[in-house]
């Protein structure tokens, strides 16, 4: 029996040692199915790169081109072999699996084959492209039993990150980075709880939008949470992790407040990198910084950062990277920075004063020094240019003048040189800079230099930005063809004359992207320009004359051309095919003549179209409705003969319309095509035409864009990119101003010096964000509406030389904001309101009311009712006033019955004669107390 028994068990064992083995050897052929299954359920895209950044150097970010390094995975090889896949050697189970920036495309599912590879340890998925997927595989969860490396960053995953992350406890690697999913507030601090053993988390992008959870765990090396919208204040436990090497706070995290350590960093033996972007250091940095040893990377970069900058900085000898900028500190720069091991330093868009210590020139190991935009005094000294290595240089916007060291030339590394905006001087050679190989970028502009060319000037061969601006340059014709990569260039505000420069044709043939020469006394045509390559063409304020080249037609790559302030003259281009990439165009005060061509739409995608102080003729065509891009449309100061160009009034961008000083004429009509014109539209000037009938309120009741009922809270913008500012010329304040920038809280309506009757109507009223509004010199009658007080925003109001009567409505005093009021030659009576800013404004806002009473004016309004006769005490003062203020009253509401009284008066040596004709004219001459202004 008891053989019986042992026979038994023996053959149990037997059984399951077999069992065993075969289901091991099946596992390992499922795992080999399964990831050919995980290869076929994805596609492969085109090459590309991928981005991966380094704590280590002063490039930061590099990258590397995209490989498909499942491509040639078959079932007829060894699946150990494959590329990206690791297996364990006793076993061959798959333990890990890298295809990181393989080309993948498609979806990875809740049933994908991926999750049954139970053995991984190490799976890098990054940089491949999995958008598809539904939603974040919450299966990741599946790899709980050994997973400790995961890395899923830019792979596209969306929706949230689903709580079952939290039960991979082995992982020592987390990263999520780039990620555009929402980590939920309790699934973050789930995750800090049980992951104990990991020392690397990236989340860098991932929407976690909440505090920092206070569980941090001692194992952190890396910790990366830039752009993660965090808030509140940072826990103080995170300085003082002890193993602690990388803290990552970059860009995104506007809302949170870190105050730094004053006594003593937990961190102080491990931190290499300190990285904070865009959050808030309001209590600035303390001298305890230089307790920490290890530190090779300090960034402080846009943190509300004040105070100085510690001296004992110098005392991080490790120190490779420092950048501070974008603060508000205001200290000088510590001397001791020349003792540090810097290959970076950063000390732009701060208050730093003092002089720049010319140790840093010196300083073997810095490549980039950076200063940019600060308040910095004094020279700089030659130096030891054989010591430096610097790549990067950078000072504009500072207080530095002298001369520019020779030296420079000896900076045989040096690729980027700002010298802009300074008060340098002296004469300088161009070709200083010709043994500079590798130098791409050179700013001189700005400054009190005198730049020459004493022969064939040669330029650095790698040269693409060339920024030469206000460098009283007399001639720069003549340069070797060496340059050939230049895109940049940028000679405005100098002497040049004669003709564009030819080597700027040859040169920039196949690379010039940007061209300013404005501001100059260049001569001549449009010939030899690059317009095949050309993104940029600035040639204003020059002397140019000819026409318009064709070669416009026929540029796909012309972005921006003004050639405003010249002689130009001939015809606007007609091009039959589409030019879609022109988004100015700026040709205002030329002598172009001729008509609006109507497939000037052909130029799609345009924004502004600036063709005022030119002699066109003709009618606005009806296809300029195909604008559907425009936001700015000048074309005042010509000769149009049109009526009002409803074409235009559905255009959904259309923000600014000058129409004025040309011949259009007839009524504005009381019915439109569009339900909502002109939605966008904030200026127009129809100024100084011959329109007629009554103001057109359906277009008062839909400029929704002067509506704005809390303008204050706009932010405040400026039309225009980088580049390119609108401006624009208008009349304010009975003054013409040019805006070289139009800001978007700027609203107008000019409707002076036309023929408008009939009232004004009450829906002006609503426009409660409206500035300027200016609607003097037409046949207006009625009151002047109540509703005008509601104008909040205005700044300058003229209704004057109408036939406005009745009083002047109280509401008026409720216009705080108006500095500028002409009621003036209207038939206005009554007593001026009092309050406000009704009282600070002089006779002159009132004048030529002849029943009008009160303060300002000298008539008072006790016991006047505006019919009795005059005294000869106002005939006498007529006589002895019939100065130059009777001739501006004359001029400011019709010269012709000034100068009938003034003659009469004269001739006939009558004053009390004259004084009766000037009542019936509607003057009372004495109470008009006009002053020169």
């Amino acid at each position: 029996m008891m053989k019986l028994i042992t026979c038994f068990l023996a053959a149990t064992v037997l059984l399951i040692v077999l069992q065993n083995h075969l289901v091991a050897s099946l596992s390992r052929n499922l795992q080999k199915i399964a990831l050919f299954q995980f290869k076929q359920s994805l596609t492969i895209s085109a090459p590309t790169y991928c981005s991966y950044y380094s704590y280590l150097d002063s490039i930061n970010v590099y990258s590397i081109p995209s490989h498909p390094r499942t491509m040639n995975w078959n079932m007829s090889s060894d699946y150990c072999t494959w590329e990206g896949v690791s297996c364990e050697h006793a076993t061959g189970d798959v333990v890990g699996l890298d295809l990181s920036c393989s080309q993948l495309v498609g979806a990875i599912l809740p049933n994908n084959t991926l999750f049954q590879l139970s053995h991984l340890r190490f799976l890098n998925l990054s940089w491949n492209d999995f958008s598809l997927s539904n939603q974040f595989p919450q299966e990741f969860g599946f790899f709980a039993k050994g997973l400790s490396h995961l890395n899923l960053s830019n792979t596209q995953f969306s929706g949230t990150v689903p709580s079952d992350i939290s039960h991979l406890y082995k992982l020592v690697s987390l990263d999520l980075s780039e990620l555009r999913v929402k980590l939920e507030y309790q699934v973050f601090r789930l995750l800090l709880q049980n992951l104990t053993q990991l020392s690397v988390l990236k989340l860098r992008s991932v929407d976690i939008s909440s505090v920092l959870p206070m569980n941090l765990f001692a194992n952190l090396r890396v910790l990366d949470l830039g752009g993660t919208g965090l808030y509140g204040a940072l826990p103080e436990e995170v300085f003082h992790l002890p193993n602690l090497e990388v803290l990552d706070i970059n860009n995104g995290n506007i809302n949170l407040n870190v105050i730094l350590p004053k006594v003593k960093w937990g961190c102080s033996g491990s931190l290499q990198h300190l990285i904070f972007v865009g959050i808030n250091l309001s209590r600035g940095m303390p001298d305890s910084i230089a307790l920490l040893e290890s530190l090779a990377t300090l960034v402080l970069c846009n943190c509300n950062m004040s105070g100085s900058i510690p001296k004992s900085i110098g005392n991080l000898r490790r120190l490779t990277k420092l950048d501070l900028s974008l603060n508000h500190l205001n200290s000088q720069i510590p001397n001791g920075l020349a003792y540090t091991n810097l290959r970076v330093l950063d000390l732009s868009y701060n208050n730093l004063s003092g002089l720049l210590p010319t140790s840093l020139f010196e300083l073997t190991s810095l490549k980039t020094l950076e200063i940019s935009c600060n308040g910095l005094k004094g020279q700089l000294h030659e130096f030891d240019s054989s010591k430096s290595q610097l790549e990067h240089f950078s000072c504009k916007n500072n207080l530095l003048y002298g001369q520019i060291p020779q030296l420079f030339s000896g900076l045989v590394n040096l690729s980027k040189l700002d010298l802009s905006s300074n008060n340098f001087s002296g004469i300088l050679d161009i070709e200083m800079f010709s043994p500079l190989k590798y130098l791409s970028t050179l700013s001189l502009s700005y400054n009190n230099i005198s730049l020459r060319s004493t022969g064939m000037a040669t330029l650095p061969p790698k040269l693409k930005y060339l920024y030469l601006s206000s460098c009283n340059m007399k001639d720069f014709s003549r340069v070797s063809k060496d340059a050939e990569n230049i895109k940049y260039v940028d000679l405005s505000y100098n002497q040049i004359d004669g003709v564009i420069p030819h080597w700027i044709g040859l040169v920039g043939r196949d690379s010039l992207s940007y061209l300013n020469l404005s501001h100059n006394s260049i001569q001549g045509g449009l010939e030899g320009l690059p317009w095949n390559v050309l993104n940029i063409l600035d040639l204003r304020s020059n002397l140019l004359n000819g026409s318009l080249p064709s070669l416009i037609c026929n540029t796909s790559s012309l972005e921006i051309l003004i050639l405003s302030y010249n002689n130009l003259s001939g015809v606007l281009p007609i091009c039959s095919t589409d030019v879609s990439r022109l988004i100015v165009f700026d040709v205002r005060m030329n002598n172009i003549q001729g008509s609006l061509p109507s497939n000037l739409t052909n130029f799609r995608y345009l924004n502004s179209i600036h063709l005022h102080g030119n002699k066109l003729e003709g009618r606005i065509p009806s296809s300029f409705a195909k604008f559907v891009f425009l936001e700015v449309f000048d074309l005042g100061s010509n000769q149009i003969t049109d009526t009002f160009p409803q074409c235009l009034e559905a255009l959904p961008n259309l923000q600014v319309l000058v129409l004025k000083s040309n011949k259009f004429y007839g009524l504005i009509n009381k019915s439109s095509s569009s339900d909502h014109p002109f939605p966008s539209l904030r200026i127009i000037d129809l100024s100084n035409n011959e329109f007629s009938g009554s103001l057109p309120a359906m277009y008062f009741k839909n400029f929704n864009a002067m509506m704005d009922g809390e303008p204050y809270k706009i932010r405040p913008s400026y039309m225009g990119d980088d580049y390119y500012s609108e401006s624009i010329s208008l009349v304010i304040k009975g003054v013409e101003i040019e805006f070289l920038r139009i800001i978007n809280v700027l609203t107008t309506i000019d409707f002076s010096n036309n023929n408008f009757e009939g009232k004004i109507v009450d829906y002006i009223g609503n426009l409660v964000s409206l500035r300027f509004l200016n609607i003097s010199h037409n046949y207006l009658t009625g009151h002047i509406p109540s509703s005008i007080g509601k104008l909040s925003m205005l700044e300058s109001l003229d209704l004057s030389s109408n036939q406005l009567d009745g009083d002047i409505p109280q509401q008026l005093t409720s216009l705080y904001s108006c500095a500028f009021l002409n009621l003036s030659c209207n038939l206005l009576r009554g007593r001026i309101p009092k309050g406000a800013q009704l009282d600070t404004f002089e006779n002159s806002s009132y004048a030529g009311n002849s029943e009008l009473c009160g303060h300002p004016l000298s008539r008072k309004c006790d016991n006047y009712d505006g019919t009795h006769e005059e005294k000869d005490e106002d005939d006498d003062y007529f006589l002895t006033g019939f100065t130059w203020e009777a001739v501006v009253i004359g001029y400011g509401c019709g010269v012709v019955p000034a100068f009938i009284i003034g003659y009469l008066m004269l001739l006939a040596g009558k004053p009390k004669f004259a004084g009766i004709i000037a009542k019936e004219l509607g003057l009372k001459i004495k109470r008009l107390d006009i002053r020169m202004r």
